[in-house]
């Protein structure tokens, strides 16, 4: 039963979060609440993980909690759930979509969607900093100050390799851990 669960909370996750994995976060966040599956502190290592394992951010998620949950099965039930709305709408959309593509309900459509997908991800990003700044159990200002001036340096530096930033951000999370 615990697989038939997870494949249908993870299917209302690809079902409704429109915009990516970082728009799965507040659907994450409510599961947690509801099932007890994970706590926000381990959503928050789930994120970490996620963003720096290669493929999807909301894929590599499922199947964490699926495995943590349930194993092998758990994991492949979770993503399976999470994929499976996404292939069939784009199978239908893109059957549609050569046939509708010009008509103006449909660009109206997807002009209103934009702004709802900027609302989840902005959630996501809140909570995130929330979690990260916020909620721990030390203090921060010197991390924060830390990630600023990185951040600023990034901006003024733009023409450094990402590899190096991406190096550069392990070797900052290394020393605030």
């Amino acid at each position: 039963m615990i697989y038939l669960g997870l494949f249908w909370e993870f299917f209302k996750v690809g079902l409704f979060a429109v915009g990516g994995g970082m728009a799965t976060i507040p659907f994450l966040m409510d599961m947690s609440v509801r099932t007890g599956w994970f706590t926000t502190s381990e959503l928050a290592d789930m994120i970490a993980v996620s963003e720096s394992t290669p493929g999807p951010m909301g894929v590599n998620m499922a199947t964490y909690v699926g495995y943590e949950t349930a194993g092998i099965l758990g994991a492949l039930s979770s993503t399976i759930g999470l994929i499976a709305p996404s292939v069939v709408i784009i199978l239908v959309i893109a059957r549609l979509l050569l046939k509708f593509h010009e008509n103006p309900l449909v660009k109206t459509t997807f002009s209103y969607l934009r702004p709802a997908v900027i609302g989840l991800i902005s959630y996501a990003l809140y909570e995130v900093a929330r979690l990260t700044f916020i909620d721990t159990d030390g203090p921060m200002a010197l991390p924060c100050i830390a990630c600023i001036l990185m951040l600023a340096a990034m901006h003024k530096f733009k023409n450094i390799h990402p590899v190096v930033w991406i190096g550069l951000g392990a070797v900052f999370g290394l020393v605030f851990l």
